[in-house]
């Protein structure tokens, strides 16, 4: 996990210096309306044996695009966010691993949810986030003697992160988020967890 706390750190210093270089006399209001936007970053994925006797995880590349609308109060903020991501995390399961396949792929991503902040500075803000995630996997063996076993599995996301006001209408940020699902693949397996960190540039209207 060293290079995505890496990554954050710099981000973070990154967002802390552009704050620093925003103007003295500008008062600390929130973002608010609509957004659109593009991410990318790294992604953590790990599942769980049905019986939780084993564990299997692969790192990856995700990236994807974003759209909400966050509602001004002042200093703070309140607002919904959507989001579509993909990665090209596949994990090979360990001998113990108590199953007839050979690894598990993570695909597509779908989020909605809500998020609330507040301004720190006149350039940079600070949120947290929560909402329904799901994701497209597919359980499968190398030599293709089993057919693969493809599921849209539920769960739950959680994260927090900074944003900073670019030049204009564009916005930067940086994200930690965690989502897990439960007994995914009809629950042939235990639990399945990402973990990423992500930045991404936004357009604000």
């Amino acid at each position: 996990m060293k290079f995505p706390l890496l990554l954050a750190v710099s981000a973070t210093g990154l967002a802390v210096s552009l704050a620093i270089a925003a103007p003295a006399s500008a008062q600390n209001v929130a973002p608010g309306g609509l957004y659109v936007g593009a991410l990318a970053g790294y992604e953590g994925l790990d599942v769980d044996a049905q019986d939780g006797s084993a564990s299997a995880s692969a790192d990856s590349a995700v990236y994807g695009v974003t759209a909400g609308y966050d509602l001004s109060l002042g200093g703070g903020f309140v607002g919904v966010e959507g989001e579509v991501s993909t990665s090209d995390g596949s994990t090979d399961f360990p001998s113990n691993f108590n199953t007839a396949r050979d690894g598990l792929e993570a695909n597509g991503q779908y989020y909605i949810g809500a998020r609330a902040g507040f301004a720190l500075t006149p350039g940079i803000a600070a949120y947290g986030k929560v909402g329904y995630t799901a994701l497209d996997t597919k359980a499968f063996t190398s030599a293709g003697s089993l057919d693969e076993l493809e599921e849209n599995a539920g769960g739950i996301r959680f994260g927090g992160g900074l944003q900073v006001q670019l030049p204009g209408p564009l916005e930067a940020r940086v994200e930690y988020r965690r989502s897990r699902y439960e007994d995914v693949v009809d629950s042939q397996f235990g639990d399945l967890t990402t973990d990423q960190v992500v930045a991404g540039i936004g357009l604000r209207f």
